[in-house]
């Protein structure tokens, strides 16, 4: 029985995911893999939903589930994060950005409002699921939920929440529903420190974009972004516009992120001076550099850092193009990269790219290594023309 799960960087900011009414953990699937390269990810499940243990006795309510988060990450060690929330996390997340403060840095708030509806439309649905459960419900829900053209591409996936919609607890929907009617904090908006993102869907029949924009406006300095053909599960319909505007706000904008990743592979000296010799002919390339390889390609999950390094060591010297490659090895031997594992990869390329090409790789592998010798004694490999390590170069 899971309350939350943690995914994503070691270390890292942490950011908190709270989901919808009537939806699990799965809801942010579609986020993970763009939040991993850059935070810890603690997705919170709400009673009843997704394993999680059943509701407390009582009457459901928002302070309740505010409180609940705080417990929770007070047990995973988490003192302060980014927040985002959907639909009914969303009203969580406001909460606690009015209410503890110093618990939150980044608010993100979609598909939701400060007060949703009539009060009685939730507590009758409360109660009607304490009877009947909450398979009545699923056609209706998945009916707000998803646009009908993406359900008919997606019918897996619409299957999958209409499966865990029907295996939510009685007392955890209804619990959470009552939490819902109860809600209404506008009185508290303005409260709001964190700099906060609203997203909202274009076609969200629960928090039409009129909503979301009034939303936006009762929260101090708020950003506001619709995502065009989008239900209420905004971030599941449209990931690709939702996870670009979660990034930029919890991380920073493309070229932010990119310049990042290329200060942590390369060192901060390299890029100082690459940035230095920056004009306004090469100011377009140094933007693409830090958007597509640093910011796209060297910061996708799917494979680590530390064998990224050994691939561009290896294609580097394959390619011949021996500037980049003493920039990699050296920046591969600050980072920890040894001896011996230079070695296997340069041997790797004798195999396959040639000897030559391993045999100038060698060379000036030798020369990063023997830097911490006096210069006469730095191996050199014959014939090779070492180039200028401060020379001009796109990286």
């Amino acid at each position: 029985m899971a309350e939350y799960y943690c995914d994503g960087q070691a270390g890292a900011p942490v950011v908190v995911l709270l989901g919808s009414l009537g939806t699990t953990g799965a809801v942010w699937e579609a986020q993970l893999l763009a939040l991993r390269p850059w935070l810890a990810v603690m997705r919170v499940e709400h009673p009843g939903h997704g394993g999680a243990v059943a509701a407390p006795p009582g009457t459901g309510s928002v302070a309740a589930l505010g409180q609940r988060v705080l417990d929770l990450m007070d047990e995973a060690g988490v003192a302060r994060a980014h927040i985002a929330g959907l639909s009914l996390g969303g009203l969580i997340a406001m909460w606690l950005a009015a209410h503890h403060p110093s618990r939150v840095n980044h608010l993100v708030v979609s598909c939701s409002t400060g007060r949703f509806g009539s009060p009685e439309t939730y507590l009758q649905r409360a109660a009607a699921v304490r009877a009947d459960g909450t398979a009545p419900l699923v056609a209706g829900a998945l009916s707000r939920w998803f646009t009908p053209p993406f359900a008919a591409r997606q019918a897996d996936l619409v299957a999958a929440f209409a499966k865990d919609l029907a295996e939510v607890s009685r007392d955890g929907y209804a619990y959470c529903c009552e939490a819902v009617a109860g809600a209404d904090l506008s009185p508290d908006m303005d409260r709001i420190e964190a700099p906060t993102l609203v997203i909202g869907g274009g076609l969200d029949p629960v928090v039409p974009p009129l909503l979301v924009a009034e939303t936006a406006s009762k929260i101090p300095g708020a950003g506001l972004v619709v995502v065009p053909e989008s239900a209420h599960l905004v971030n599941v319909e449209q990931p690709g516009a939702f996870n670009d505007a979660l990034l930029g706000h919890l991380v920073g904008s493309p070229v932010a992120r990119g310049l990042r990743v290329r200060r942590e592979v390369l060192g901060d000296a390299h890029v100082e001076r690459a940035l230095a010799r920056q004009t306004s002919l090469s100011a377009g390339f140094q933007d693409l550099l830090n958007r597509w390889p640093w910011g796209e390609v060297w910061a996708r999950p799917g494979l680590e850092r530390r064998t990224r390094r050994l691939l561009v060591i290896a294609m580097l010297a394959a390619l011949g193009h021996h500037h980049e490659l003493e920039m990699h090895v050296r920046a591969a031997r600050r980072d920890g990269t040894t001896d011996r594992e230079l070695e296997e990869v340069l041997l790797m390329t004798a195999v396959y790219a040639g000897v030559p090409a391993a045999n100038a790789a060698f060379a000036i592998a030798d020369r990063v290594v023997g830097e911490r010798c006096e210069p006469s004694e730095t191996p050199a490999g014959p014939g090779l023309s070492l180039p200028d390590r401060d020379a001009p170069g796109p990286q």
